[in-house]
């Protein structure tokens, strides 16, 4: 089966899974791995060669269960190993940043000894751009600084409004009942936006779009995120802001409100495979990495 239609399939069963309960992974399996794709057809012809060495650790990572044999599969992994909470349950704070939007940005915020998504980003990647690392290492690693960045780009990881990133807001999406405002971007929002996308979002972008879309860092991409929660997640699921007052506990997307948030999703989804072709050329290039500055 090919890579392609494989994420497709299980685009079709994702939106079968939308009618289950689910803990709401940020973007899927679906969107992550989409995310991978697109990075994975803008990083360097070195870079992937460099990758694909990597890969060959897979065996040494003692993940059974959940394949690290590819990009795609990398951008998923963190999630799929979740699901072993003994094992893995100490990663749970590395995948969001939530800050409440009613107040101030702080990038340093909600993250106490560096359990926060913009923390982990920027350990992994100096721990993959480490070759005196052994490669099982590294490669955990890689699937850290590729998930995780997507996570960052996901609004809802970063905007808050005291329900837990959307997630105690009851929504519905269209006629399809019992969901939550963050599985609704998890979800069918994030696989309708990508799905929708013409041209595919999955492709080699120019100079010029790279140079619009990508660049900067986990603080300004998370900065990103919560400024798009505050201003157009919320208002556009409550009809206002929800600088105004309180909002309610429970709303409808319509087909207005999803139509509008299409293209929002499209750039976040796109941002993030960018820029984690950015992160992976600069780990694979020969030196150490800059200190991080988490301003």
């Amino acid at each position: 089966m090919s890579r392609g239609l494989g994420l497709r399939i299980g685009a079709a069963l994702a939106g079968i899974a939308l009618l289950l309960p689910s803990a709401g992974n940020a973007w899927g399996f679906y969107a992550h791995g989409i995310t991978g794709e697109i990075a994975l057809a803008n990083v360097r012809p070195e870079t992937r060669a460099k990758l694909d060495r990597l890969f060959a650790a897979e065996p040494l990572i003692g993940t059974p269960d959940c394949a690290l044999s590819n990009l795609v599969e990398a951008a998923t992994w963190p999630d799929c190993v979740r699901r072993e909470g003994w094992r893995w349950g100490y990663t749970a704070p590395w995948h969001y940043q939530t800050e409440p939007v009613t107040e101030e940005y702080d990038a340093r915020k909600n993250c106490s000894g560096g359990n926060c998504v913009s923390a982990q980003i920027e350990r992994n990647l100096r721990i993959l751009a480490d070759e005196s690392l052994p490669d099982n290492v590294r490669l955990q690693a890689l699937a850290f600084v590729v998930h995780f960045a997507g996570d960052i780009h996901m609004p809802l990881h970063s905007g808050d409004l005291d329900d837990r990133g959307g997630n105690d807001r009851e929504a519905a999406y269209g006629i399809a009942p019992g969901l939550n405002l963050h599985s609704i971007w998890d979800g069918a929002l994030a696989e309708r936006a990508i799905t929708s996308a013409q041209p595919s979002l999955v492709r080699r972008y120019s100079a010029a779009e790279r140079a619009e879309l990508a660049g900067g860092g986990p603080a300004d991409w998370g900065r990103e995120s919560w400024e798009t929660a505050r201003d157009f997640v919320y208002p556009n699921a409550f009809g206002r802001s929800p600088t105004d007052g309180p909002l309610a506990d429970e709303t409808v997307l319509t087909q207005q409100a999803i139509e509008a948030a299409i293209p929002v999703s499209q750039r976040r989804v796109t941002q993030a495979g960018l820029r984690i072709a950015e992160l992976l050329d600069r780990a694979m290039e020969p030196g150490p990495l800059p200190e991080p500055t988490r301003d």
